[in-house]
């Protein structure tokens, strides 16, 4: 049975009662302004009654909101779904279509279509990993929920928690899993969750929602996104548990649904960092890292979660290392930490050079070399802080490519070896084409951070 106070719609303050030390606006910079208003947000930063919010299906509906969430759907583009509609084939008549969506949320008539199932390589691996891709029209809803919902999870979500969340990401993480191991957390938990995104529980994740967000248009339409079909090739059927990897708000509801498990490795002083369900739990001796595992398997077992149980394991750094969020880690003799790229990381990054370097392409050097480029200075931003003999060996690698095609031009068999495709090639050569140095880079940018 409901309270009185529940029942209630949250108050909301005059603009006069909005300044508490600065600007809400400014502490909450990321929030949709079509979302959020200022009065809003205040009243988030000081809590509302009961702490859950009656109202945010307005917010949804809002011609601003579907315009800005489809804007950023537009911006990402992504394959159609299982209407075939494409993002472009939306974009032509955005107006009307929204509009259309908006009616039918205010209505209560809209119902997310199936979602088409692909299942995607993992890098460096035979695995495939399944991806949903709900239709456009459905991801513009998804994100408009977003919008709406996000802040008032965003307030309580842990500290180290770090995917899918504003101003935070993989460097984050990776700077703080770096910082723990030179302070000595050198036993290190590292766990998998086996098919997380697949085996969420709907009924408790439901549950969690509902401890913050009380609009029942809103709670209708999660859950109709959790049940809506799984196209997968000729075949359909409704998922029992899960938020499809690939969805716009399924990286939000699997946050919400970790969030305890954040908290309660927080609350038992375990340094845990995570980033959706990729997490490590770093400590300081072997004892401690066996609690934390033990820990993390009662609540995983009652929330209804699998630890994988060969994935999972602790490693003590100084003798072994470990892979988190591409990087390979480990501790030399001297007690540093170095890093550098795992080797299904390599292996992506040498999957697509060699895809773009066949020795029967017909196009240009010029041109190889620009598309060659694209590729290794996107790998360089995140890879940046690898251990520096992890780039000579890459450029060596590339250039090699390059001179197998340029050897074959010249009707020679075979991959380039030896002294005289050296010669005939220098790394010069090379330089002066445009092709871009990993070595030369990563020293550049270390050389002006120190500098």
């Amino acid at each position: 049975m409901t309270t009185q106070d529940e029942e209630r719609p949250p108050h909301v303050p005059r603009e006069s009662e909005d300044r508490q030390g600065g600007d809400v606006r400014d502490r909450w910079s990321w929030v949709s302004r079509a979302a959020w208003t200022d009065r809003m947000l205040a009243a988030l930063e000081r809590g509302i009654r009961g702490g859950v919010w009656f109202s945010l299906s307005d917010k949804v509906w809002s011609g601003r909101t579907l315009q800005e969430a489809a804007t950023r759907v537009i911006a990402n583009r992504g394959a159609a779904g299982v209407d075939h509609v494409s993002v472009e084939q939306f974009e032509r008549d955005l107006e009307a279509n929204l509009a259309r969506l908006a009616a039918d949320l205010q209505g209560g008539t809209y119902r997310p279509q199936a979602v088409r199932r692909v299942n995607i390589p993992k890098p460096g691996s035979r695995e495939t990993r399944p991806l949903g891709i709900p239709t456009v029209r459905d991801r513009i809803v998804q994100g408009a929920m977003r919008l709406a919902m996000e802040p008032i999870f965003e307030k309580e979500f842990a500290e180290h928690s770090y995917g899918f969340r504003p101003q935070r990401g993989c460097k984050d993480a990776l700077r703080r899993v770096n910082d723990l191991l030179k302070s000595g957390h050198v036993h290190v938990v590292d766990i998998d969750l086996k098919s997380y995104f697949d085996s969420i529980p709907h009924g408790p994740l439901m549950k969690r929602v509902r401890e913050r967000v009380a609009d029942g248009r809103v709670l209708d339409v999660i859950e109709a996104f959790l049940k809506a079909g799984i196209f997968d090739g000729m075949k359909e059927w409704t998922p029992e548990s899960g938020a499809p990897q690939g969805a716009v708000l399924s990286p939000l509801l699997s946050n919400i649904y970790l969030n305890p498990l954040d908290h309660e490795m927080a609350a038992a002083g375990w340094e845990m960092v995570r980033y959706a369900d990729d997490f490590v739990i770093l400590c300081k001796s072997a004892d401690e890292a066996q609690r934390a595992l033990e820990q993390v398997k009662v609540w995983t077992a009652a929330a209804g979660l699998t630890v994988h149980p060969t994935k999972t394991r602790i490693v003590d750094v100084r003798t072994e290392g470990f892979d988190f969020l591409g990087y390979h880690f480990e501790t030399v003799k001297d007690g540093s930490v170095r890093r550098w790229p795992r080797k299904k990381s390599l292996a992506k990054l040498k999957d697509t050079i060699r895809a773009k370097t066949r020795r029967t392409s017909g196009h240009s050097l010029a041109s190889i070399i620009k598309d060659v480029n694209q590729t290794l200075r996107g790998w360089l931003e995140y890879f940046k802080h690898s251990y520096k003999t992890t780039f000579p060996r890459l450029d060596s690698w590339t250039r090699q490519r390059l001179r197998s095609i340029l050897r074959k031009r010249m009707k020679n068999r075979g991959r380039a070896h030896g002294i005289l495709d050296h010669k005939r090639w220098p790394n010069r050569y090379f330089d002066e084409r445009g092709l871009f140095n990993l070595t030369t880079a990563c020293a550049l940018a270390r050389q002006s951070r120190h500098g």
